[in-house]
C-alpha cells in the first residue's frame, strides 16, 4: 500500500528538529543516521552524523524528515518541503513517478532506482513541488 506525507529537508540539524517536535507533538521518533547505513560507505566521513531518515508519529500526526545530503544542490528556501511517498510494488512507484515527471525541472530529477536503503527517485514536477519516493529492495 502506497503512503503519502509530508517530507521535512534539514542542513544538519534534522536529529535535533525532529527531537523538538517530537517534545511538542509528543508519540514515538526513529532517526537513522547515515553512519547506521549501508550508504556510509559512499559517503564522506563528515556526513556521517548527518541523518538519513527521521519519521515522527503522533496521534494523527505523522511526517519524515531528513539532513540534505546532495553532492550539489543546496537548501533554499522552497526546497526543503516536499510530499513523500513510499512503500507499495515498484511498479506502482514507477507509474506515479513517470506520470508526476511529466514536465519536471530535468535538473532536479533524480531518476528512480536502486540504493542501498532500497528504491529512491525525485523529481520537482511542473509546479515546482518535490517529491521523494522510497521502496524496500524488494519492492
Amino acid at each position: 500500500m502506497l503512503n503519502c506525507s509530508p517530507f521535512l529537508l534539514f542542513d544538519g540539524n534534522c536529529a535535533e528538529a525532529m527531537d523538538f517536535y517530537r517534545s511538542c507533538f509528543g508519540g514515538e521518533l526513529i532517526v537513522t543516521k547515515v553512519a547506521d547505513t549501508p550508504m556510509k560507505k559512499q559517503m564522506p566521513k563528515e556526513l556521517h552524523d548527518r541523518v538519513t531518515y527521521a519519521y515522527l508519529k503522533s496521534g494523527l500526526i505523522e511526517f519524515s524528515a531528513t539532513d540534505w545530503l546532495h553532492a550539489t544542490r543546496r537548501p533554499k528556501q522552497g526546497n526543503t518541503v516536499a510530499l513523500y511517498i513510499n512503500g507499495g510494488p515498484q511498479i506502482e512507484l514507477r507509474k506515479i513517478f513517470d506520470r508526476l515527471s511529466e514536465g519536471a525541472d530535468k535538473d532536479l530529477l533524480d531518476e528512480l532506482r536502486e540504493m542501498p536503503v532500497g528504491i529512491y527517485g525525485h523529481l520537482a514536477d511542473k509546479y515546482g513541488v518535490h517529491w521523494f519516493f522510497m521502496g524496500g529492495k524488494d519492492a
